[in-house]
């Protein structure tokens, strides 16, 4: 019996990104905004353009804002409000995440969102890897409904966090799909796939590209110290083949008989 190949997800910072996510093969894309601040949820007029352009999984992350995971009752609404935008667009999925003060998942709100996205699958997000306890964490997200788990095993990348990668994996089972992502990598991803058993991965498979202006200035910046603004970071559709590519690889030397 085949194994089944190595699903990628990019996680796109902008719908150009998202079209090469598709051009190079990868299964589904994590929409977000704001990359640096770890991902916010896109306008709608992004998501939009992204749903009308992507044949592929069209996932969107539900963030208000960037920093901590403990939300106050307006920004739990404005969660609600852009689900159900992601549902009124056509989304395939929704990405999510929310604490207790404590550390713990905060289970009613986000079986609260869970339900809302019905029949949307909902991805738990890598709020998970600041969570106090990750096997209590990990069997309220189960309870809550939600379909996909993303982690770095709660270290600052996949490839640290793989021992516990691997062991909430097999404690999920088939009840929920344990996704490792952060610095997932070219030169890491055959050697996550055989340390964590995983068969979802994610990355974002970005690469600097030179900007068209033909006038530039460094008189005035724009963005923070030591940025260029006159290279865009966008995903790279070669790229990631390649990291497809590797991650088959690595599958299929972790199964070959013989």
């Amino acid at each position: 019996m085949s194994k089944p190949p190595v699903l990628l997800e990019i996680c796109a910072g902008s719908v150009t990104s998202c079209l090469a996510a598709q051009t190079g093969g990868a299964a589904r894309v994590e929409f977000c905004d704001n990359l640096l601040e770890g991902g916010t949820t896109p306008s709608y007029g992004a998501i939009a353009s992204a749903r009308d352009k992507l044949r592929i999984l069209l996932n969107v992350i539900i963030r208000p804002r960037g920093g901590d995971f403990l939300y106050s009752d307006v920004e739990f609404d404005v969660m609600e409000r852009d689900i159900l935008a992601c549902k009124k667009l056509g989304v395939d999925g929704v990405v999510i995440g929310l604490l207790t003060a404590d550390g713990d998942i905060d289970v009613p709100r986000t079986q609260r969102l869970v339900e809302l996205a019905a029949p949307m699958p909902v991805t738990f997000h890598r709020a998970f890897d600041v969570a106090r306890d990750p096997f209590k964490a990990l069997e309220d997200i189960i309870d809550t409904g939600c379909d996909r788990l993303l982690t770095s095993g709660q270290e600052a990348s996949a490839a640290e966090g793989a021992k516990l990668i691997s062991k909430l994996r097999e404690a999920a089972g088939e009840r929920l799909v344990v996704m490792p992502g952060a610095g997932v990598r070219l030169n890491n991803i055959a050697r996550l796939v055989a340390e964590t058993g995983c068969v979802e991965f994610h990355t974002s498979g970005r690469a600097p590209f030179a900007s068209g202006m033909r006038y530039r200035t460094e008189r005035v910046k724009m963005g923070g110290p030591g940025q260029d603004e006159y290279a865009v970071v966008e995903t790279s559709a070669e790229l990631v083949k390649q990291i497809i590519a590797k991650a088959n690889e690595g599958w299929e030397n972790l199964h070959r008989v013989g």
